[in-house]
């Protein structure tokens, strides 16, 4: 995947724990920390939306739905 280089504005003290994180090992520069930061916020919008939309759904009518010709499935299954 390509990269685009952009430019953020973070106040002092976010950057001060960033540098700090970077003299630590944790991270091989600020640029690979914010990085990361973002793709794990985007992962953790992406399974809460699929919660807040699963949640959406109707238990009943969706077991239906699933379990709709798997009696008929079932024995056409072969014996193991």
């Amino acid at each position: 995947m390509g990269k685009a280089k952009i430019a953020i504005t973070l106040d002092k003290q976010s950057i001060g724990e960033l540098d700090r994180l970077v003299q630590e090992e944790v991270f091989q520069n600020r640029s690979q920390a914010i990085q990361e930061a973002i793709s794990e916020k985007l992962l953790r919008l992406k399974k809460t939306r699929l919660i807040t939309e699963s949640s959406k759904l109707e238990r009943v009518s969706e077991r239906k739905l699933a379990e709709e010709g798997l009696v008929r499935d079932i024995k056409e299954w072969p014996e193991y």
